[in-house]
């Protein structure tokens, strides 16, 4: 059954009147085929109009909604021959985080990329996309092991944050998420980062420090989450959709900062509604940036890398 953001409201109560309307046995002179035809059309133009002009804070809860395809998805329909890697080799294997070996379009790939779980069950296992340290090393293992056997590594990053329970602080939560950025600078292999939901704090950027770095059109990537902002600046996590305005944690906001380098457009309505759509319109951009990466020297890729990541700072402090 399709989930309803608050928003979404007028479209809820027109697709609602679309099911009762296939639902009747007995139309009473109501030609239904005409009605429905009419009443989807004006579900449509609803969608559209709320999409057209979402605010931050919409967009933040676009991002989080539950039935957004996940990292799972994304494998599944666009890697084949997919071979799953567990474990740090050091403590234990985080759940938070997916990774493998497999093929994307026949060329071969390491996969690497923060799960939050579909239902309750999962989200439980996979601790709803929060890894700890061994999730990060993990993640430096997949990447080093990438680098050996000269495989693009691609990852997908939906996560609120890194795991902040005091058993991820003894296990050197800082220090993990620290080397598996600088894991990513070190590759000599192309790195695409796409953020499909939500990319929180230096969780998301343990996997996101990539050639290209790609955001889902109603993704969001922040240093904070609105709520941790609203709590810390206002003491009240009510206050976190004037937060999500002034963060710039759109993936529009971002684009126009520098700071990623590619918006992959949504289905109308977002990803959450025609999941096929939107990561066939991911495959397709990772196509595009895999044949422009793949051509270049391993030292020349690395150095564009880290330079593109300098930029960043300079521009920001200029």
């Amino acid at each position: 059954m399709r989930q309803f953001l608050d928003f979404e409201k007028p479209v809820a109560e027109l697709e609602n009147k679309i099911d009762e309307l296939r639902q009747m046995t007995d139309p009473n002179g109501v030609n239904i085929e005409e009605e429905t035809a009419r009443l989807s059309e004006k579900a449509e133009k609803h969608l559209r109009a709320i999409y057209a002009k979402l605010t931050p804070w919409q967009k933040v809860q676009v991002a989080r909604h539950a039935q957004r395809p996940h990292t799972q998805d994304y494998v599944n329909a666009l890697i084949t021959d997919f071979t799953p890697l567990a474990g740090d080799r050091l403590f234990a294997d985080d759940k938070a985080v997916i990774g493998g070996m497999g093929r994307f379009d026949g060329t071969p790939v390491m996969v690497i990329g923060t799960e939050r779980g579909s239902d309750l069950e999962t989200r439980l296992q996979h601790n709803f996309g929060m890894a700890r340290p061994e999730g990060y090393r993990k993640a430096q293992r997949l990447m080093r092991m990438a680098g050996h056997f000269n495989m693009p590594i691609l990852t997908f990053i939906d996560t609120a944050g890194a795991w902040p329970g005091i058993d991820a602080e003894q296990r050197g939560q800082a220090e993990a998420i620290a080397r598996s950025i600088a894991t990513c600078f070190e590759v000599p292999v192309p790195l695409v980062a796409t953020v499909i939901g939500e990319g929180g704090s230096g969780g998301a950027v343990a996997l996101g420090a990539g050639d290209r770095v790609m955001m889902l059109e109603n993704a969001i990537y922040s240093v904070i989450s609105p709520e941790a902002c609203a709590s810390i600046l206002w003491r009240d996590p009510k206050q976190a959709s004037t937060t999500a305005e002034t963060l710039r944690l759109t993936a529009q906001d971002l684009q126009k900062l520098g700071l990623i380098d590619r918006i992959i457009p949504e289905p109308v309505g977002g990803a959450q509604r025609e999941p096929t759509v939107a990561i066939e319109s991911v495959r397709t951009a990772l196509t595009e940036e895999l044949k422009t990466l793949l051509p270049i020297a391993p030292a020349r890729l690395k150095e564009l890398r880290r330079e593109k990541f300098l930029a960043m700072g300079r521009e920001a402090l200029s």
